[in-house]
C-alpha cells in the first residue's frame, strides 16, 4: 500500500535522489531550475509517496513564479520509482498535488511537459505563455484550478523571489 504525505524538510535529499535517477543528467540545466533557485517549494503541496516500509515511491513538487506579473504554480518535477512505474502512482501524485493546490486557494499550474501525458488531467497548450529559453514553446502546459484563471494571462513567467 502506498502512502502519500507532504514532504517534509528532512525528505529533501531523498526525493533528489529520486529525481536524480528518473531524470537525465543535467536535469538541472534547464530554464524551468533557474525559476525554483533560491525558492523553496510551496509549502504543504509537493508530495511524497512511500511504500509499506517506508521506502519512497514517487514525488511530487510545486513552486511559485509569475506570469505577467500574477501568481502561477509551476508544477515539476514528478517522478515515480522505477520498481512503481506502470502502476498510476505518477497520476495519483498530479491529481492529488492538484487538488491540494485547489484547496489551498491556488488558481492556476504551469508545467513544462508531454501534452498527450498531462492532457489527461485537463492541461492544454498555452500559447500566450513564454518560459525562458531553451524551452519548447509546444510543450509549456497549464491548467485551470478555477474557471477561468488563465484567461488573458500572458507574458514571460519570471521567479518569485523567496
Amino acid at each position: 500500500m502506498i502512502e502519500l504525505n507532504p514532504e517534509k524538510p528532512d525528505d529533501w535529499w531523498e526525493v533528489e535522489a529520486l529525481f536524480d535517477l528518473c531524470f537525465a543528467p543535467g536535469r538541472e540545466a534547464l530554464s524551468s531550475y533557474r525559476l525554483r533557485d533560491d525558492v523553496p517549494p510551496v509549502d504543504g503541496l509537493s508530495l511524497v509517496a512511500r511504500d509499506g516500509e517506508g521506502i519512497l515511491a514517487g514525488a511530487i513538487r510545486f513552486w511559485p513564479v509569475l506570469v505577467g506579473g500574477l501568481p502561477v504554480l509551476l508544477l515539476g518535477p514528478v517522478a515515480v520509482h522505477p520498481t512503481h512505474q506502470g502502476e498510476g502512482l505518477g497520476g495519483v501524485l498530479i491529481r492529488n498535488g492538484l487538488d491540494a493546490a485547489r484547496r489551498a486557494g491556488w488558481g492556476r499550474v504551469l508545467l513544462v511537459g508531454d501534452a498527450p501525458y498531462y492532457g489527461r488531467f485537463g492541461f492544454a497548450l498555452l500559447n500566450a505563455v513564454e518560459m525562458p529559453p531553451p524551452t519548447n514553446p509546444e510543450r509549456v502546459l497549464g491548467r485551470a484550478l478555477v474557471a477561468g484563471a488563465w484567461d488573458g494571462v500572458s507574458g514571460l513567467v519570471t521567479r518569485q523571489n523567496a
